[in-house]
């Protein structure tokens, strides 16, 4: 394999491990924002187990990563410029939205970065894999934030109901422990869907470079994104913490649990249809669900319009960046 393609190659697995990092601490914050918000988990208890659990997640399907990695643009189209192209758009918006503590999809960052930069490429639409794009990108992106809000609703409905008459007391004890274990399925589902997008790029990068002869991937590719991920929560979760678990809606133990419960199993759903989903949709809207059975006026709806705008907006804006990127890459 010729060298600057090898240089190619490396590259684009250390810029995927940045933008993985950065995934870290915009969107693992997700699977642990309530249980710190409601003072279930210390932050360094939070980040160890959701570290733990990302690990293990990202090991049980390669699905997710497959959709990604060679189910959206036509891999023997492009070349490694466009996979580095696209992972540097990703990385602008998402620190972009991170510096503004806005929970935006760090995947739809990626995957509407992938798709500008291979039609720059190309100078053609016909590159993208359209009725994939529109059936496991954008029907997800639509059913997800119905469905998290939803399913989120109805938990919370469905345990006022149980707990009617018990006694707050209890409530709050009883679901400091439980919450833990929905934070535990959080975690783990998040590893199964949001981990996968980087693997799913660098095993992109490593067919493409020769590396490897069909797609598959490696055990390593594994290993060293759910360790990215694991630092990047750790590293720069609590903005992210701050606007899920109190700025959206007011939360209690029993609130958190039925927000993280509902989205968990949300998430499992998409991942075994091998839609690369937004966690932090699913779990926003969720939250927002909760917060509605109560009353709702109880959800910050001015936020949440804000946050709206930013997953409608994601994929364009990022898909107009990695183009512009990609025109300077090939002006020079």
């Amino acid at each position: 394999m010729p060298s600057t393609m090898i240089l190619y190659t490396v590259i684009i697995v250390i810029l995927a491990l940045i933008f993985d990092f950065i995934n870290g601490f915009h969107d693992s914050a997700n699977a642990i924002a309530t249980s710190v918000s409601t003072r279930v988990l210390s932050l360094k208890s939070a980040v160890i187990m959701s570290a733990v659990f990302n690990f293990v997640g990202a090991f049980l399907s390669d699905k997710v990563a497959k959709t990604v990695g060679d189910g959206i643009v036509n891999t023997s189209l492009i070349s490694p410029t466009v996979i580095i192209v696209a992972i540097i758009a990703a990385i602008i918006w998402d620190l972009l939205t991170w510096y503004f503590g806005i929970p935006s999809s760090s995947s739809h960052a990626l995957i509407g970065s992938l798709i500008g930069a291979a039609i720059v490429y190309q100078t053609s639409f016909s590159v993208v894999y359209w009725k994939t794009f529109i059936l496991k990108i954008i029907l997800p992106l639509i059913l997800s934030v119905i469905i998290g809000f939803v399913v989120g609703y109805l938990v919370m409905i469905l345990l006022q109901w149980i707990l009617r008459k018990s006694k707050p007391s209890f409530v709050t004890k009883f679901f400091s422990k439980f919450q833990i274990l929905s934070a535990m399925l959080m975690a783990l589902n998040h590893g199964m869907n949001d981990a996968q997008k980087s693997m799913g790029i660098i095993s992109m990068a490593l067919v493409s470079g020769g590396l490897l002869q069909q797609f598959e991937v490696p055990v390593w590719v594994k290993i060293i994104c759910a360790i990215a991920m694991a630092f990047g929560t750790y590293f720069g979760g609590q903005r992210i913490i701050k606007t899920m678990g109190t700025k959206m809606a007011r939360l209690a133990p029993v609130n958190g649990f039925a927000a993280e419960t509902s989205a968990a199993a949300v998430i499992f759903g998409a991942s075994m249809l091998s839609a690369p989903v937004s966690t932090t949709q699913i779990i926003s809207t969720a939250i927002m669900g909760v917060g509605a059975s109560n009353r709702i006026s109880s959800v910050r709806w001015m936020l949440a319009r804000n946050i709206l705008w930013a997953w409608i907006i994601t994929i364009p804006i990022c898909a107009l960046i990695a183009s512009i990127l990609g025109l300077l890459v090939k002006v020079l």
